[in-house]
Protein backbone atom coordinates (compact mmCIF):
# COMPACT_ATOMS: atom_id res chain seq x y z
CA UNK A 1 0.00 0.00 0.00
CA UNK A 2 3.03 2.28 1.15
CA UNK A 3 4.35 1.89 -2.14
CA UNK A 4 1.56 2.35 -4.03
CA UNK A 5 1.58 5.88 -2.55
CA UNK A 6 4.78 6.68 -3.33
CA UNK A 7 4.30 5.46 -6.81
CA UNK A 8 1.21 8.02 -7.46
CA UNK A 9 2.72 10.74 -5.55
CA UNK A 10 5.88 10.51 -7.63
CA UNK A 11 4.14 10.19 -10.64
CA UNK A 12 2.03 13.53 -9.72
CA UNK A 13 5.44 15.02 -9.11
CA UNK A 14 7.22 13.77 -12.28
CA UNK A 15 3.69 15.19 -14.25
CA UNK A 16 3.30 18.42 -12.71
CA UNK A 17 7.43 19.09 -12.86
CA UNK A 18 6.92 18.04 -16.76
CA UNK A 19 4.21 20.28 -16.85
CA UNK A 20 5.80 23.65 -15.29
CA UNK A 21 9.40 22.63 -17.97
CA UNK A 22 7.34 21.50 -20.87
CA UNK A 23 4.11 22.43 -21.36
CA UNK A 24 3.79 25.03 -24.41
CA UNK A 25 4.08 28.96 -23.86
CA UNK A 26 3.39 31.88 -26.47
CA UNK A 27 7.24 33.29 -25.14
CA UNK A 28 9.92 32.71 -26.68
CA UNK A 29 12.12 35.13 -23.53
CA UNK A 30 15.36 36.95 -24.42
CA UNK A 31 18.07 37.25 -21.86
CA UNK A 32 18.42 41.05 -21.18
CA UNK A 33 20.17 43.20 -17.84
CA UNK A 34 17.41 44.89 -15.80
CA UNK A 35 18.64 47.67 -13.82
CA UNK A 36 18.30 47.83 -10.42
CA UNK A 37 15.45 49.06 -9.04
CA UNK A 38 15.69 52.43 -8.25
CA UNK A 39 12.57 52.66 -5.44
CA UNK A 40 10.57 55.81 -4.86
CA UNK A 41 13.69 58.55 -3.53
CA UNK A 42 14.55 61.35 -4.74
CA UNK A 43 12.41 63.10 -7.55
CA UNK A 44 9.78 60.57 -6.76
CA UNK A 45 10.05 60.50 -3.46
CA UNK A 46 6.71 58.78 -2.03
CA UNK A 47 4.41 61.77 -1.46
CA UNK A 48 -0.03 62.10 -1.93
CA UNK A 49 -0.31 64.67 -4.67
CA UNK A 50 -2.98 62.15 -6.32
CA UNK A 51 -4.30 60.83 -3.16
CA UNK A 52 -7.58 63.51 -3.30
CA UNK A 53 -8.45 62.37 -6.35
CA UNK A 54 -11.86 63.52 -7.77
CA UNK A 55 -13.85 61.33 -10.17
CA UNK A 56 -16.27 61.45 -13.09
CA UNK A 57 -18.46 58.55 -13.34
CA UNK A 58 -18.60 56.90 -16.72
CA UNK A 59 -21.80 54.51 -15.93
CA UNK A 60 -21.31 50.78 -17.90
CA UNK A 61 -17.57 52.23 -19.25
CA UNK A 62 -14.19 51.68 -17.89
CA UNK A 63 -10.77 52.27 -18.46
CA UNK A 64 -10.50 55.81 -20.09
CA UNK A 65 -7.09 55.16 -21.25
CA UNK A 66 -6.42 58.31 -23.28
CA UNK A 67 -8.34 61.39 -23.13
CA UNK A 68 -7.70 64.80 -25.59
CA UNK A 69 -9.85 67.94 -25.54
CA UNK A 70 -11.52 68.46 -29.01
CA UNK A 71 -11.48 71.52 -31.26
CA UNK A 72 -14.95 71.52 -30.18
CA UNK A 73 -14.15 71.92 -26.88
CA UNK A 74 -15.03 68.88 -25.59
CA UNK A 75 -13.54 66.27 -23.76
CA UNK A 76 -12.88 63.30 -25.64
CA UNK A 77 -12.19 60.03 -23.84
CA UNK A 78 -11.42 56.25 -25.77
CA UNK A 79 -12.88 53.51 -23.18
CA UNK A 80 -12.38 49.70 -23.04
CA UNK A 81 -15.35 48.94 -25.03
CA UNK A 82 -14.47 50.28 -28.01
CA UNK A 83 -16.38 53.59 -27.77
CA UNK A 84 -15.00 56.88 -27.89
CA UNK A 85 -17.28 59.00 -25.08
CA UNK A 86 -17.15 62.99 -25.36
CA UNK A 87 -18.74 65.29 -22.41
CA UNK A 88 -18.44 68.76 -21.44
CA UNK A 89 -15.34 69.18 -19.09
CA UNK A 90 -16.79 68.95 -16.82
CA UNK A 91 -18.17 65.32 -17.29
CA UNK A 92 -21.63 66.34 -17.86
CA UNK A 93 -23.64 65.73 -21.08
CA UNK A 94 -21.80 62.40 -21.89
CA UNK A 95 -22.42 60.73 -25.25
CA UNK A 96 -21.02 58.20 -27.30
CA UNK A 97 -18.72 60.02 -30.66
CA UNK A 98 -18.41 56.68 -32.05
CA UNK A 99 -17.65 52.94 -31.34
CA UNK A 100 -15.12 51.51 -33.45
CA UNK A 101 -15.53 47.98 -32.45
CA UNK A 102 -11.68 47.56 -31.08
CA UNK A 103 -9.50 49.63 -28.35
CA UNK A 104 -8.53 53.12 -29.07
CA UNK A 105 -5.46 53.84 -26.90
CA UNK A 106 -4.30 56.81 -28.10
CA UNK A 107 -5.74 59.76 -30.42
CA UNK A 108 -5.08 63.11 -31.91
CA UNK A 109 -6.79 65.52 -33.90
CA UNK A 110 -5.67 66.76 -37.07
CA UNK A 111 -5.70 70.21 -38.83
CA UNK A 112 -9.73 69.82 -40.12
CA UNK A 113 -10.76 68.05 -37.13
CA UNK A 114 -10.50 64.50 -37.81
CA UNK A 115 -10.11 62.12 -35.13
CA UNK A 116 -6.77 60.35 -35.84
CA UNK A 117 -6.95 56.92 -33.47
CA UNK A 118 -4.33 54.34 -32.90
CA UNK A 119 -6.76 51.53 -32.55
CA UNK A 120 -4.70 47.86 -30.64
CA UNK A 121 -7.00 46.13 -33.08
CA UNK A 122 -7.49 47.83 -36.02
CA UNK A 123 -4.85 50.06 -37.05
CA UNK A 124 -4.32 53.30 -37.57
CA UNK A 125 -7.62 55.19 -38.11
CA UNK A 126 -9.36 58.44 -39.16
CA UNK A 127 -12.64 59.43 -37.69
CA UNK A 128 -14.48 62.39 -39.05
CA UNK A 129 -16.61 64.96 -37.35
CA UNK A 130 -19.73 63.25 -39.13
CA UNK A 131 -18.65 60.05 -37.54
CA UNK A 132 -17.30 57.68 -40.77
CA UNK A 133 -14.32 55.85 -40.19
CA UNK A 134 -11.44 55.24 -42.28
CA UNK A 135 -8.62 53.18 -42.01
CA UNK A 136 -5.26 54.97 -42.56
CA UNK A 137 -2.83 52.54 -42.07
CA UNK A 138 -2.83 48.60 -41.00
CA UNK A 139 0.39 47.63 -42.02
CA UNK A 140 3.75 48.77 -42.73
CA UNK A 141 6.13 47.47 -45.08
CA UNK A 142 4.07 44.37 -45.63
CA UNK A 143 3.81 43.97 -41.66
CA UNK A 144 0.71 44.37 -39.97
CA UNK A 145 0.24 46.61 -37.22
CA UNK A 146 -0.64 44.34 -34.46
CA UNK A 147 -0.41 46.94 -31.42
CA UNK A 148 -1.27 50.55 -32.40
CA UNK A 149 -0.74 52.27 -29.14
CA UNK A 150 -0.13 56.11 -29.99
CA UNK A 151 -0.46 58.65 -32.16
CA UNK A 152 0.77 62.27 -32.55
CA UNK A 153 0.40 64.49 -35.31
CA UNK A 154 3.33 67.29 -36.33
CA UNK A 155 2.00 70.45 -37.93
CA UNK A 156 2.88 69.00 -41.40
CA UNK A 157 0.41 66.30 -40.83
CA UNK A 158 2.76 63.68 -40.50
CA UNK A 159 1.74 61.29 -38.00
CA UNK A 160 3.93 59.27 -36.07
CA UNK A 161 2.37 55.65 -34.32
CA UNK A 162 3.59 53.07 -31.78
CA UNK A 163 3.19 49.63 -32.83
CA UNK A 164 3.80 48.58 -29.41
CA UNK A 165 4.88 45.07 -30.79
CA UNK A 166 4.85 42.68 -33.85
CA UNK A 167 4.82 39.58 -31.52
CA UNK A 168 1.40 39.55 -29.58
CA UNK A 169 -1.81 41.57 -31.35
CA UNK A 170 -4.10 43.00 -28.65
CA UNK A 171 -6.88 41.21 -31.03
CA UNK A 172 -5.35 37.62 -30.43
CA UNK A 173 -4.46 37.53 -27.19
CA UNK A 174 -7.70 38.60 -25.64
CA UNK A 175 -6.82 42.72 -25.13
CA UNK A 176 -4.38 45.28 -24.78
CA UNK A 177 -2.79 44.45 -21.13
CA UNK A 178 -3.01 40.53 -21.62
CA UNK A 179 -0.52 40.89 -24.87
CA UNK A 180 1.15 43.32 -22.86
CA UNK A 181 2.14 41.40 -20.04
CA UNK A 182 3.22 38.65 -23.18
CA UNK A 183 5.57 41.02 -24.61
CA UNK A 184 7.41 42.45 -21.34
CA UNK A 185 7.72 38.89 -20.23
CA UNK A 186 9.30 38.30 -23.07
CA UNK A 187 11.30 41.10 -23.94
CA UNK A 188 12.09 40.39 -27.79
CA UNK A 189 11.74 44.16 -28.55
CA UNK A 190 10.27 44.32 -31.57
CA UNK A 191 7.75 47.38 -31.01
CA UNK A 192 8.66 50.64 -33.41
CA UNK A 193 7.84 54.14 -34.27
CA UNK A 194 6.01 54.51 -37.73
CA UNK A 195 5.42 58.01 -39.89
CA UNK A 196 2.77 58.18 -41.92
CA UNK A 197 2.05 60.87 -44.18
CA UNK A 198 -1.38 61.50 -45.16
CA UNK A 199 -0.87 63.46 -48.15
CA UNK A 200 1.12 60.67 -49.97
CA UNK A 201 -0.21 57.82 -48.25
CA UNK A 202 2.79 56.24 -47.34
CA UNK A 203 4.40 55.01 -44.34
CA UNK A 204 7.95 54.15 -42.76
CA UNK A 205 9.65 53.09 -39.60
CA UNK A 206 11.63 55.76 -37.77
CA UNK A 207 12.56 53.53 -35.16
CA UNK A 208 12.27 49.92 -34.33
CA UNK A 209 14.43 47.38 -31.46
CA UNK A 210 11.76 48.94 -28.30
CA UNK A 211 10.37 46.59 -25.55
CA UNK A 212 6.83 47.79 -26.00
CA UNK A 213 6.60 51.18 -28.10
CA UNK A 214 4.18 53.47 -25.83
CA UNK A 215 3.90 56.61 -25.80
CA UNK A 216 4.47 59.21 -27.82
CA UNK A 217 5.11 63.09 -28.28
CA UNK A 218 6.26 65.44 -30.29
CA UNK A 219 9.24 68.24 -28.86
CA UNK A 220 8.41 71.79 -29.59
CA UNK A 221 10.40 72.32 -32.39
CA UNK A 222 8.67 68.99 -34.05
CA UNK A 223 12.25 67.55 -34.55
CA UNK A 224 12.40 64.89 -32.13
CA UNK A 225 9.81 62.52 -30.68
CA UNK A 226 9.86 61.25 -27.09
CA UNK A 227 8.85 57.43 -26.84
CA UNK A 228 8.08 55.72 -23.86
CA UNK A 229 9.91 52.24 -23.54
CA UNK A 230 7.76 50.52 -20.99
CA UNK A 231 9.56 47.40 -20.94
CA UNK A 232 13.06 48.93 -20.44
CA UNK A 233 12.00 51.32 -17.49
CA UNK A 234 12.82 54.88 -20.10
CA UNK A 235 12.27 57.11 -22.10
CA UNK A 236 14.16 57.72 -25.74
CA UNK A 237 14.43 60.83 -27.35
CA UNK A 238 14.18 59.94 -31.34
CA UNK A 239 15.32 62.05 -33.97
CA UNK A 240 12.10 62.25 -36.38
CA UNK A 241 14.20 62.09 -39.46
CA UNK A 242 15.70 58.83 -38.34
CA UNK A 243 15.20 55.88 -40.52
CA UNK A 244 15.31 52.03 -39.76
CA UNK A 245 16.86 53.16 -36.32
CA UNK A 246 17.30 50.01 -34.71
CA UNK A 247 17.63 50.83 -30.73
CA UNK A 248 17.30 47.07 -29.73
CA UNK A 249 20.11 45.45 -27.44
CA UNK A 250 21.08 48.77 -25.95
CA UNK A 251 20.57 48.18 -22.39
CA UNK A 252 23.09 50.72 -21.11
CA UNK A 253 21.05 53.88 -23.44
CA UNK A 254 24.14 55.42 -25.55
CA UNK A 255 23.31 57.19 -27.96
CA UNK A 256 22.28 55.65 -31.24
CA UNK A 257 22.67 56.73 -34.86
CA UNK A 258 25.37 57.38 -37.54
CA UNK A 259 27.73 58.99 -35.62
CA UNK A 260 26.32 58.27 -31.95
CA UNK A 261 29.51 60.91 -30.68
CA UNK A 262 27.60 63.38 -31.92
CA UNK A 263 24.42 65.66 -30.87
CA UNK A 264 22.35 64.98 -34.21
CA UNK A 265 22.53 61.33 -33.33
CA UNK A 266 19.45 58.85 -34.15
CA UNK A 267 18.28 58.66 -30.48
CA UNK A 268 19.42 58.89 -27.26
CA UNK A 269 17.88 57.63 -23.41
CA UNK A 270 16.67 60.46 -22.46
CA UNK A 271 15.52 59.42 -18.66
CA UNK A 272 16.50 55.89 -17.71
CA UNK A 273 15.64 53.27 -14.84
CA UNK A 274 12.40 54.71 -14.16
CA UNK A 275 10.61 53.34 -10.69
CA UNK A 276 7.93 51.74 -13.29
CA UNK A 277 6.51 50.74 -15.97
CA UNK A 278 6.39 53.95 -18.06
CA UNK A 279 2.46 54.43 -20.63
CA UNK A 280 1.55 57.57 -22.20
CA UNK A 281 2.96 60.92 -22.89
CA UNK A 282 1.13 64.04 -23.31
CA UNK A 283 2.26 67.37 -23.85
CA UNK A 284 1.02 69.89 -20.95
CA UNK A 285 1.11 73.78 -20.35
CA UNK A 286 4.38 75.39 -20.38
CA UNK A 287 6.06 75.41 -17.05
CA UNK A 288 6.18 78.79 -14.88
CA UNK A 289 9.45 79.47 -16.45
CA UNK A 290 8.10 78.34 -20.02
CA UNK A 291 9.70 75.50 -20.63
CA UNK A 292 7.96 72.82 -22.25
CA UNK A 293 6.44 70.06 -20.79
CA UNK A 294 5.70 66.46 -20.89
CA UNK A 295 3.26 64.44 -18.75
CA UNK A 296 3.73 60.51 -18.17
CA UNK A 297 1.78 57.97 -16.35
CA UNK A 298 3.23 54.98 -14.98
CA UNK A 299 0.70 52.06 -15.69
CA UNK A 300 2.48 49.70 -12.42
CA UNK A 301 5.50 49.73 -10.34
CA UNK A 302 8.55 48.05 -10.91
CA UNK A 303 8.58 44.58 -9.47
CA UNK A 304 11.37 42.35 -8.15
CA UNK A 305 10.03 39.17 -9.31
CA UNK A 306 10.11 40.42 -13.02
CA UNK A 307 13.17 42.27 -12.35
CA UNK A 308 14.68 39.27 -10.86
CA UNK A 309 13.82 36.98 -14.28
CA UNK A 310 15.68 39.20 -16.48
CA UNK A 311 18.11 36.92 -16.80
CA UNK A 312 16.46 33.59 -16.49
CA UNK A 313 14.23 33.14 -19.54
CA UNK A 314 13.41 29.53 -18.20
CA UNK A 315 11.83 31.09 -15.12
CA UNK A 316 9.67 33.35 -17.31
CA UNK A 317 8.53 30.57 -19.44
CA UNK A 318 7.74 28.73 -15.93
CA UNK A 319 5.72 31.71 -14.83
CA UNK A 320 2.97 31.37 -17.49
CA UNK A 321 2.31 28.26 -17.11
CA UNK A 322 1.11 29.19 -13.36
CA UNK A 323 -2.49 29.93 -13.16
CA UNK A 324 -2.64 33.64 -13.44
CA UNK A 325 -3.54 34.66 -9.89
CA UNK A 326 0.23 33.51 -9.61
CA UNK A 327 1.53 36.03 -12.13
CA UNK A 328 4.04 38.37 -10.52
CA UNK A 329 2.09 41.55 -12.06
CA UNK A 330 3.04 44.52 -9.61
CA UNK A 331 0.27 45.62 -7.47
CA UNK A 332 -1.46 48.93 -7.86
CA UNK A 333 0.67 52.40 -7.36
CA UNK A 334 -0.66 55.44 -8.20
CA UNK A 335 2.06 57.55 -9.97
CA UNK A 336 2.27 60.25 -12.90
CA UNK A 337 5.18 62.79 -13.39
CA UNK A 338 5.93 65.65 -15.70
CA UNK A 339 9.59 66.30 -17.15
CA UNK A 340 10.51 69.12 -19.63
CA UNK A 341 12.16 68.30 -22.88
CA UNK A 342 15.64 68.40 -21.58
CA UNK A 343 14.51 65.37 -19.13
CA UNK A 344 14.40 67.32 -15.74
CA UNK A 345 11.67 66.20 -13.65
CA UNK A 346 9.14 69.34 -12.72
CA UNK A 347 6.01 67.63 -11.62
CA UNK A 348 5.91 63.81 -9.67
CA UNK A 349 2.48 62.90 -8.12
CA UNK A 350 1.62 59.85 -6.31
CA UNK A 351 -0.93 57.82 -4.44
CA UNK A 352 0.70 54.90 -2.90
CA UNK A 353 -2.70 53.19 -2.45
CA UNK A 354 -3.77 52.87 -5.78
CA UNK A 355 -7.35 53.63 -5.34
CA UNK A 356 -7.51 54.81 -8.49
CA UNK A 357 -6.11 51.65 -10.93
CA UNK A 358 -3.28 52.48 -13.53
CA UNK A 359 -2.74 55.76 -13.95
CA UNK A 360 -1.30 55.45 -17.78
CA UNK A 361 -1.24 59.24 -18.37
CA UNK A 362 -2.31 62.77 -17.74
CA UNK A 363 -4.16 65.49 -19.75
CA UNK A 364 -3.47 69.18 -18.52
CA UNK A 365 -6.35 72.01 -19.10
CA UNK A 366 -5.55 75.30 -18.58
CA UNK A 367 -7.61 74.00 -14.79
CA UNK A 368 -7.57 70.87 -14.25
CA UNK A 369 -5.42 67.46 -14.41
CA UNK A 370 -7.50 64.45 -16.06
CA UNK A 371 -5.99 60.69 -15.12
CA UNK A 372 -6.07 58.30 -17.35
CA UNK A 373 -6.53 54.76 -16.41
CA UNK A 374 -6.17 51.33 -18.57
CA UNK A 375 -9.12 50.29 -16.19
CA UNK A 376 -10.94 52.59 -13.78
CA UNK A 377 -14.81 53.07 -13.61
CA UNK A 378 -14.36 56.65 -13.97
CA UNK A 379 -12.17 59.70 -14.81
CA UNK A 380 -9.86 61.20 -12.24
CA UNK A 381 -9.25 64.73 -11.86
CA UNK A 382 -7.40 66.91 -9.48
CA UNK A 383 -8.20 70.80 -9.43
CA UNK A 384 -5.15 73.08 -10.26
Amino acid sequence: MLKKIFLSGFAIVAALVAYLLLWPVPVQPVMWQAPAAPGYQGVHAVNTGLAALQTIPLGSEEGPEHMAIGPDGKLYAAVASGKIIRMAPDGSAQEVFVNTGGRVLGFDFDAVGNLVAADAMLGLLSIAPDKKITVLLDKVDGTPLKFADAVVIAKSGKMYISDATTRFGAKEWGGPFEASVLDVLEQSATGRIIEYDPASKTSRIVAKGLSFANGVALSQDEQTLFVNETGRYRVWAVRTGSNQLDLSNNDAGKPVGQDATKQDSGASVLLANLPGYPDNLMRGLPTADGKAKIWLGFAKPRGEAIDSMAGKPLMRQITLRLPRALWPIPPRYGHVMAFTEDGKVVADLQDPTGAYPETTGVTETADRLYIQSLHAKSIGWLKK
